[in-house]
């Protein structure tokens, strides 16, 4: 017993030193969770696709406008929601929503029609698309720049826990019970996290950079009461003002890189006001105008692309292509999810350690190496008809991929100001909705023209890998103008610093 406990201790201590004190390790448990509920219910779907396609008579294509409707939605709703995430409490537009998507989970359960499942399937697009602008958002105002690609790491790791999870237990209780069952269960998690965003998640001063430093014990040392306790407040800025000394002897974040290296803002581009009230069409106009910011969402988006595609049809490919149980892929949806978020966490550690030796463009390389190689593993995977071999690349290959998406998010970060933090990820993420929402179509679609059943889609996955090489031709292009736009994000954010 005692040897039990000791070993909990330990693991606990470890977890807590990987997240960087007890405080980050709230913060980051909490937006991981927000993601890992968004992503339960695309798993959700994922899992019972075949059960759908019998109990509404439906084809791939079907299949594909039922995930695709979600992210069409989510799309549309993105860019209206980023602007909310920019003027109001985050905290208190995520337990709205949130409390929103538990009816509309329950009610998906309830579908008597393929249309009322659409229906369904469209308000939770709509409620899912505050998640990602919130969670990029507090990341921002949480933590200093240098150490975001780790943080990202982790906090995506969620949604990939997620997924993972959703697939699982859905698959389960679709086995077990029937489909209806899989989403009632899946309302379960989303009505914890209302819970959890209202206990354990404080609302940030934006921009201000009172971040939670490593070692911090108190999680609301970035939140707004900090001004109503001075001794709290002089003890976080001792902290904040040793982490920034500690920042000025060693070069470990971009905008202290390009400090150092001289390296010019475009000046046309940099802020002499708070861009707080700006309407979201002069933003997306703003930010598009910086070179980074599209290559880097459009990267971001092409990624997304296939996986979204391959999600969809995964349960489908797997069981024909490698003759296998729906029951034993449900399992080993979670060994490809391990090796997923050891990638995830690796990607995000490895850039840091790169910028901490002096890579100031280090979050990029990550990513476009990271899409690249995982071209060739995925591709293998796909071909053979080895269950073991195959499984075993998707695990690796899946890995791989997921590294390349901690630094591209924490660079997003870096090159925009950070009052328009909340609309940046929303543009970000209209593109990579649109892109997600089109991938289950297009899939669907060129399986069927290709012959369909498991051949079909097995051409349809290795056809879909190219916009992963043009993803990472992309990250190569943003090295050449990366540093330009993190000096100007820094120089537009000091007037405005309070």
């Amino acid at each position: 017993m005692g040897s039990g406990t000791e070993i909990l201790e330990s693991a606990k201590e470890r977890v807590v030193s990987v997240a960087g004190g007890p405080a980050r390790l709230q913060i980051i448990a909490v937006l991981a969770a927000v993601l890992a509920v968004e992503a339960c219910d695309l798993g959700t779907v994922s899992a019972v696709s075949g059960e759908l396609e019998g109990a509404f008579h439906l084809g791939n294509t079907d299949v594909g406008l039922l995930l695709a409707v979600v992210s069409f939605v989510a799309a549309a709703a993105t860019l209206p929601m980023g602007v909310l995430v920019d003027r109001f409490s985050r905290r208190r537009l995520l337990m709205i929503v949130v409390a929103a998507w538990v009816v509309v989970e329950g009610l998906s359960g309830t579908a008597t029609s393929f249309s009322f499942l659409l229906i369904t399937r469209a308000i939770i697009g709509a409620l899912t698309a505050v998640a990602w602008p919130c969670v990029a958002s507090l990341t921002g105002d949480f933590f200093p720049a240098r150490d975001r690609a780790a943080i990202y790491g982790l906090i995506i790791a969620g949604e990939l826990i997620g997924m993972g999870v959703g697939f699982f237990i859905s698959g389960e209780a679709s086995t077990l019970l029937n489909w209806h069952w899989s989403f009632y269960s899946m309302s379960v998690p989303a009505m914890a996290l209302v819970w959890v965003v209202w206990r354990f998640l404080p609302e940030p001063q934006r921009g201000t950079q009172r971040w939670i430093m490593e070692g911090e014990d108190d999680p609301n040392a970035a939140s707004d009461r900090d001004s109503e306790h001075p001794q709290r407040e002089h003890q976080t800025q001792a902290k904040k003002d040793r982490g920034e000394k500690a920042s000025r002897s060693n070069p470990a974040s971009p905008q202290e890189s390009v400090r150092r290296a001289h390296v010019r803002p475009r000046e046309k581009l940099v802020l002499h006001e708070d861009p707080t009230r700006w309407s979201l069409w002069r933003v997306m106009g703003y930010l598009l105008r910086l070179p980074t910011y599209g290559l880097l969402i459009a990267a971001s988006a092409l990624a997304y692309y296939f996986l979204s595609g391959a999600r969809a049809f995964a349960m489908i490919y797997i069981t024909q292509h490698y003759h296998i149980t729906r029951s034993v892929v449900s399992s080993l949806v979670l060994v490809v999810g391990i090796g997923t978020l050891a990638g995830t966490i690796t990607g995000g550690r490895l850039a840091e350690r790169l910028l901490r030796k002096g890579k100031a463009d280090a979050r990029i390389v990550v990513a476009a190496v990271a899409l690249a190689l995982s071209v060739p593993i995925l591709g293998v995977a796909i071909w053979t008809s080895s269950a073991l071999l195959g499984i075993g690349l998707l695990t690796i290959g899946a890995g791989v991929l997921s590294a390349a998406v901690a630094p591209i998010d924490a660079a997003r970060l870096d090159i925009v100001h950070s009052r328009l933090w909340g609309r940046g990820e929303a543009g970000r993420m209209a593109l990579r909705s649109v892109f997600e929402g089109g991938a289950p179509l297009l899939f669907g679609a060129l399986s069927e023209w290709l012959g369909g059943g498991q051949k079909g889609l097995m051409w349809t996955f290795l056809i879909m890998l190219i916009p992963m090489l043009i993803a990472s031709l992309l990250g190569v292009k943003a090295r050449k103008t990366y540093l330009r736009d993190v000096a100007t994000a820094a120089a537009s954010s000091r007037p405005c610093k309070s």
